[in-house]
């Protein structure tokens, strides 16, 4: 299809499917909120690929290389030659930040030349897709003639549609070129009218001395060229770059073919810029994923109407954000086949559930033994945490640029002691209840589960019984799980099966919360404020987390009611912080109010993805990159 074939074949989503899907929902969830933000990302995917019955999908990680002329003016913390180099890295080595995060999404990897400066003949698997051997610099003049920016955009068009006929509903685009950002920025300027300084962020995470000369640089390419914010491919023509004309075209391709497009970070988005430029109506077929270190991605967000899942501080290409949303997307659709289940497929309890009741009459926790759970938590392991940590620095990346991603892989390492530790460990989730989990609560958990691959434990818990029983419940069970499991995540279900989703995280903010959110009591005093019918799930999740870390595990937290019980704990015991992971809305702003363990799920694939980038990268040296000549990364990073 040409450019005006594929414009004039985007039409929007089909309402029609929307309505259905979402009727399905209400049948079975008469909550909306309980999915958050899953349950409209579940309908839009539904509506852009005429699903009425949406199944997890065929995913396509398409990295377009390119090199820029614009890197002559010094704008980037690494030299030119590094978009060959990294090239090679994703298909010899194999050892990219694309590579690890293309594994855990269980993408299908696809690297492409659009305008690499050297010759890339030799690396097996490359789709020679070359326009030029690197833009010209748009500092002095136009960055292509306007025939080479309409050959970049029908190169991903036609990508799209072969990848769409091989039956990939969903792209996740990224990128590959030194001095890209700077061409993003002049980009994001003209389309979303802000100032070079505005538009400009450290990229590659640059001195404050390169960053003012990278400012510069955007403002001469804008004053030289004067891009037409009217026309996308003036914009393209003047200040962008092939492997960015190329991602529009993806996008465009996409949506007249009804795929799906996750958007990655900072540059992605201002591809789509250009393609939206070019068709409005494209926004409908894209999804964003994560906001951003760099300033103006949320200008670009806003402009294309989009919503972020997540804040990891990442500052990277290579479709990093959007591995993590696209898995977002998986879950959300195998929890809508588990809600919507033929009924005699349906079954009262799942066998993978484990089942531990909370005994009638329990021995009397004495201070005595709460004192040594509380005061005896293990160490972390320091020197492990800094061997992790100077891997991770070394890994062929920008410095610092994997954000959450990088602290968490360090906090693992030092709780287990284990500078690397492996992509395999072993999960388990922990969820009390008063009662029997409603069939909603019960189909979301098992779906979320699976989808994290945790073993399941439902603590049955006896309101009738003192906290103190409680809490030695949950702290004899969590202990008996994380003799196992080094990750442990912890859940409350509703006390009524008729309870709306999130009625007890309601109470217990009510009830231990100030208006703004902070802990209302201090911490020795807040578990007689907690409302009678809660304080045996309260006391049994205390129990649990502080048995977790002193077992040395990550406890993963599920919804605001595990939060507020985390935080008092904390409170309590402040060694216990660096053992608990904040899932929402910490790493993801999802805005879910469902207990039962689905958040914690979800908070154990982010730890997933940091497992596989410390497993699967590389390190300059391994993968033969150049490393950072300015910023942080300069003299931390060695090549040998």
């Amino acid at each position: 299809m040409t450019l005006e074939e594929t414009l004039a074949a985007i039409q929007p989503p089909d309402p029609a499917i929307i309505k259905n899907i979402e009727q399905k929902l209400r049948s079975t969830m008469t909550d909306d909120a309980g999915l958050g933000c899953l349950r409209g990302l579940l309908l839009r995917y539904a509506g852009i690929t005429n699903s009425t019955q949406p199944e997890i999908p065929r995913k396509s990680t398409i990295v377009c290389c390119a090199d820029h002329g614009v890197a002559a003016m010094k704008v980037s913390a690494y030299p030119p030659e590094t978009t060959v180099q990294m090239t090679a890295n994703y298909l010899i080595s194999r050892g990219a930040v694309a590579n690890a995060l293309s594994n855990f999404a269980n993408s299908y990897l696809i690297i492409a030349d659009l305008g690499i400066a050297a010759p890339t003949e030799h690396l097996p698997g490359l789709l020679q897709r070359k326009i030029a051997r690197g833009t010209a610099n748009c500092a002095v003049g136009p960055a292509m003639t306007r025939e080479q920016a309409l050959q970049a955009i029908q190169t991903g068009i036609d990508l799209a549609e072969y990848y769409t006929q091989k039956g990939f509903r969903c792209f996740l685009p990224g990128e590959m070129g030194i001095a890209n950002t700077t061409s993003s920025a002049a980009i994001t300027a003209c389309l979303c009218g802000l100032t070079p300084e505005a538009a400009t962020g450290r990229g590659t995470n640059i001195s404050d001395e390169r960053l003012k000369v990278k400012i510069s640089v955007v403002r001469q390419a804008l004053a030289v060229n004067q891009p037409d914010p009217s026309d996308g491919l003036d914009v393209l023509q003047k200040v962008g770059g092939f492997e960015l004309g190329c991602i529009a075209g993806i996008i465009l391709g996409a949506a007249a073919h009804h795929a799906f497009v996750v958007l990655d970070g900072f540059n992605t988005g201002a591809a789509a810029l250009i393609a939206h430029a070019l068709c409005p109506a494209v926004r409908d077929y894209l999804m964003g994923s994560h906001l951003a270190a760099e300033p103006a991605h949320d200008a670009i967000l806003k402009k294309l109407g989009l919503k972020p899942y997540m804040d990891m501080k990442f500052r990277l290409g290579e479709a990093t954000g959007s591995s993590i949303a696209a898995d977002l997307l998986d879950a959300a659709i195998l929890a809508y086949t588990y809600l919507t289940k033929p009924e005699q497929e349906q079954i009262d309890e799942p066998a993978a559930f484990f089942h531990e009741t909370m005994p009638p009459r329990a021995a009397q926790l004495t201070d005595r033994t709460f004192n040594f759970y509380l005061h005896t938590l293990p160490e972390l392991d320091t020197k492990a945490m800094e061997a992790c940590q100077l891997r991770i620095d070394n890994l062929a990346k920008p410095i610092y640029s994997l954000g959450y991603l990088e602290e968490l892989a360090v906090e693992l390492a030092g709780i287990l002691g284990d500078e690397r530790p492996e992509s395999t460990l072993k999960r388990a989730l922990l969820c009390f209840t008063g009662s029997k989990l409603s069939t909603v609560q019960r189909q979301l958990t098992e779906a979320f589960a699976e989808h994290a691959q945790a073993e399941v434990t439902i603590g049955h818990l006896r309101c009738d019984r003192p906290p103190t029983e409680a809490f030695d419940f949950g702290r004899i069970t969590a202990e008996d799980i994380t003799l196992s499991s080094p990750i442990l995540g912890v859940a409350l279900a509703e006390t009524s099966p008729d309870d709306p989703c999130g009625t007890k995280q309601a109470a217990l903010r009510e009830a231990l919360c100030s208006p703004d959110g902070s802990l209302r009591y201090a911490a020795d005093e807040f578990l007689q404020h907690v409302p009678k019918q809660l304080k045996a799930d309260v006391s049994a999740l205390m129990g649990a987390i502080i048995a977790g870390a002193h077992n040395s595990s990550l406890i993963v937290l599920d919804n605001e009611a595990t939060e507020i019980v985390a935080r008092y704990t904390e409170l309590l015991c402040p060694e216990i912080k660096p053992f608990i992971l904040h899932t929402q809305p910490n790493l993801l702003q999802l805005e879910m109010t469902t207990g039962g363990g689905c958040i914690a799920c979800l908070g154990m694939r982010v730890v997933d993805a940091a497992l596989y980038m410390l497993n699967d990268m590389k390190t300059f040296a391994e993968a033969s990159v150049s490393v950072a000549d300015d910023g942080p990364g300069a003299g931390r990073q060695k090549k040998a």
